[in-house]
């Protein structure tokens, strides 16, 4: 039976990407040797890591504009303290929009004052932000894009005289932005990319060398630009399925053509939130995330019902997160509008049953 894969992640990925990075891993570039066995000095996993990082900027239309793409590892996790440790001289804001935000922030108090410039969490995160004042003098701003736990996403980014620094692990490709507002993005691969054990850092060179702190050289993003990304051994696996998949999206149109896949998805599966009185939304409709929805049953007797429905489908990963609790659907770049539908119409056979 076909698995419709809404897992918020490690997540759905291409299936080509998935059948040409099996036969790399059985025989690569028709070497006689694996992927995984190569040495990450070979000109074979060189060209891969310069294609990784060339299509990054041609997709985000950055080339010639002075940034660096990094592959690196330790995840979005590490990159709360890295940003930090490379950018914080005196105080950074930040955009509490949910549990990646705190813990943002919490590592970010390493370094020196942080400003909480707005939050959602007096509302238990079910929306983002508006109309606060951004304070002189920052570091830099940071906010996270999109929240896989709560279902938001920022719809419109501030504007602001510091450099802006975006967490965009969960909707990193789904949709066209201006990215050159950004001075520094990060994202785990394993929800739009690639599997898990690669990040990706896309960064403004111009930003970087101006705290006055020493940085241990594993952390520093100015010796890891200096090393084409290699200052130490790569997760080789990782960074070639992210270049795959990076092709892919190329191939489908790019990112304006993930948009418009992505909207037709969550569209969808929005409509019958709406419509299906045995089902509501958890977060602000104006902030709506394109990537995770979340909802729930009116009726929580019903959950049995329909858990066993959707298991049965052939459905995998729909479960919300335990702080939210609920159904999270994670519609990300790879999953088909297919897959929603075959959600959606279980949806609405349990109105009928009901």
């Amino acid at each position: 039976m076909k698995k419709h894969n809404f897992s918020a992640g490690p997540c759905i990925l291409p299936q080509e990407v998935f059948n040409e990075a099996s036969q790399a891993i059985l025989d690569f570039n028709n070497s006689g040797l694996s992927l995984i066995e190569i040495s990450h000095r070979s000109k074979d996993f060189v060209d891969v890591m310069e294609e990784a990082r060339s299509l990054v900027l041609e997709l985000m239309g950055l080339e010639g504009k002075g940034y660096k793409v990094l592959f690196l590892q330790g995840g979005a996790s590490t990159q709360f303290l890295m940003a930090a440790y490379n950018l914080l001289e005196s105080k950074a804001g930040y955009i509490n929009t949910g549990a990646w935000s705190n813990k943002a922030i919490k590592e970010a108090s390493i370094f020196g004052e942080v400003i909480e410039v707005a939050s959602s969490k007096d509302a238990g995160y079910n929306h983002i932000p508006k109309g606060y004042k951004i304070p002189k003098g920052l570091d830099y701003l940071h906010i996270t894009s999109n929240n896989t736990i709560y279902g938001t996403q920022v719809k419109e980014f501030p504007t602001s005289n510091s450099p802006l620094v975006c967490d965009m692990s969960s909707d990193i490709f789904s949709r066209q932005l201006d990215f050159s507002k950004f001075s520094l993005i990060y994202a785990g691969a394993q929800k739009n990319l690639g599997p898990a054990g690669t990040t990706l850092i896309i960064v403004k060179e111009d930003i970087l060398g101006k705290v006055s702190r020493q940085i241990p050289s594993m952390l520093d993003y100015q010796v890891h630009i200096s090393k084409s990304s290699m200052f130490n051994t790569p997760p080789v696996f990782a960074v070639y399925t992210s270049m795959l998949t990076l092709r892919w999206i190329k191939k489908l149109g790019g990112i304006s053509a993930m948009e418009e896949r992505n909207e037709k998805k969550a569209k969808l599966l929005y409509s019958e939130i709406d419509l299906n009185p045995l089902f509501k939304g958890f977060a602000a409709n104006e902030d709506r995330s394109f990537m995770n929805a979340t909802f729930s049953l009116v009726d929580e007797d019903l959950n049995e019902t329909f858990d066993a429905m959707w298991k049965e489908a052939g459905i995998n990963g729909l479960n919300g997160h335990r702080s939210v609790g609920g159904y999270r659907a994670s519609i990300y770049n790879a999953l088909s509008i297919e897959s929603v539908a075959v959600l959606v119409d279980i949806m609405g056979d349990l109105e009928r049953k009901a």
